[in-house]
């Protein structure tokens, strides 16, 4: 156990944000550096359960009361070794996670949980810093090569355990750059770009091939796919957007926002001088209150947007738990990101009924009414409560409804579950003998952590299918993980 009385003696404390009005002016990340000894007085709250509920918390089942002790203890190394075990990418999940294994925390039933999520970023940094995460090269080559689809952190989990028991893997990713959201989707300032490529360069120097701007389905068909390869692995993630059909959707002016984010990434990766959908000088309003909301909200802040406003056609969620969401549960409770705190309005209970355009057909702003459910559960208009809003620009971040459906899918003939996901078995393998699915594509629409863990799993049915052997932790059946 860290300290016995850790979580007596220490409150919870996490790093300070830098100033709104100095991080506006960059796409840093936002938060300033946390000094060691603090974040060692963090780990020390940590009370080494006896049924530690952030592993049930955890989809990647980290092993956080152990690294806990270790940075208490300040054997930082032997943290990281232990964060490796279960994680390849601390780094993402340690920026982009949102950290469920908190609300399971035993502390935080009646106190404040312990700080896991930036424990865990503190550690992986340290270790990059002191030259910790080295190449793992494979002590023999199999002489199979796999090909995954897909270079999001499902992609990447499931290269990086393959390559690394000795097969020959190829990633494809049909944007120009490897990464997928994380790349183009994921704000600068939410993570920086550099943590995503010194992966990267790790993954290449352990053999894993990259293959950026090639459309499998398209530039290399399903038949060459399986011919080239001995086995597939899809993780092409939830791409396709959820629409709003209403009147108007058509004028110029409304977009979705991975028709807007990825523009802003280009930028700065230095491809453009300035994006071709920008916020600036514009009322903007977001429709979906979600992370990929506030990803819309803190970059239409630093392309300079005259106002943000934020809609949401749920009701405002509670301070803290009730009833309906006990510990351990994540809670769905009203939360503050950065993004928020730099500025804008959030309208709840609010639905979008006409997008409305000036005489020379661009958008001038949309029309909302207030809503309440009706007694079959529905969101219906109340009367007296409509309003128009102005903006130029608007923004649908309403989430992804399962993976596209395009050539790829239909020429590999792979089944589809009831949500219009990708099929797959306790192994990860689809009904097409040797092709497999991992991550949003065959769950959907889910948490980074997952993804992982997925791409982790698939990784050990991939192995098995081609060697028969059992080196790779087990994976977790599918049947078994609540939706998130």
């Amino acid at each position: 156990m860290a300290d016995p009385k850790g979580f007596l003696k220490a409150p919870r404390e996490l790093p300070k944000r830098r100033p709104v009005d100095l991080r506006l002016l960059d796409w840093k990340e936002v938060y300033e550096d946390f000094p060691v000894p603090a974040l060692e007085r963090q780990a020390s709250r940590c009370m080494s359960c006896g049924i530690p509920f952030c592993h049930q918390g955890c989809p990647l089942g980290n092993l956080i009361p152990e690294w806990n002790d270790l940075v208490h203890r300040h054997d930082w190394r032997e943290a990281i070794e232990r964060l490796h075990a279960t994680n390849n990418f601390p780094e993402f999940t340690g920026t982009l996670c949102p950290a469920p294994c908190e609300a399971a925390c035993v502390l935080g039933i009646n106190s404040d949980a312990v700080t896991i999520k930036q424990i865990e970023i503190e550690i992986i940094d340290r270790a990059w810093d002191e030259g910790w995460v080295p190449p793992q090269l494979p002590a023999t080559r199999t002489g199979k090569k796999v090909a995954v689809v897909g270079s999001g952190p499902a992609g990447l989990a499931a290269a990086q355990q393959l390559t690394r028991v000795g097969h020959d893997v190829v990633v494809f990713e049909r944007a120009d750059r490897i990464g997928g959201l994380l790349r183009y989707g994921i704000p600068e300032f939410k993570m920086e770009k550099a943590r995503l490529d010194r992966r990267l360069e790790q993954m290449r120097a352990e053999g894993t091939e990259f293959r950026a701007g090639v459309d499998v389905g398209n530039d290399v068909t399903a038949d060459q796919l399986r011919d080239e390869f001995d086995a597939v692995v899809l993780a092409g993630g939830a791409t396709a957007w959820r629409d709003l059909p209403v009147p108007g959707r058509e004028v110029e002016g409304v977009y979705q926002a991975m028709e807007f984010l990825p523009w802003a990434n280009h930028v700065q990766e230095g491809d453009l001088d300035a994006p071709p959908v920008s916020a600036e000088g514009k009322h903007v309003v977001i429709i979906g209150g979600g992370d990929t909301g506030a990803d819309c909200l803190g970059t239409s802040h630093r392309q300079g947007a005259a106002s943000v406003t934020q809609l949401e056609i749920m009701p405002t969620p509670p301070e803290k738990r009730t009833e309906g969401m006990p510990w351990p549960t994540y809670p769905m409770v009203y939360r503050v990101s950065s993004a928020h705190e730099e500025g804008g309005e959030r309208l709840y209970s609010v639905n979008t009924t006409e997008f409305v355009a000036d005489e020379s057909g661009r958008l001038q702003g949309l029309r909302i009414v207030e809503v309440e459910r009706d007694a079959d559960g529905r969101f219906v208009g109340i009367e007296g409560t409509e309003k128009e809003l102005p903006a130029q620009l608007v923004l649908l971040a309403m989430g992804f409804v399962g993976p596209e459906k395009g050539a790829l899918l239909s020429d590999l003939g792979v089944d589809l579950d009831e949500r219009g996901n990708v099929a797959r078995d306790r192994s990860y393998m689809t009904n097409v003998e040797g092709v497999f699915s991992a991550g949003d594509m065959g769950r959907g629409q889910s948490l980074i952590v997952w993804a992982i863990a997925e791409g982790r799993a698939a990784a050990a049915g991939v192995d098995e299918f081609l060697t028969g052997r059992k080196v790779l932790p087990r994976p977790i059946e599918p049947t078994d993980r609540p939706l998130t």
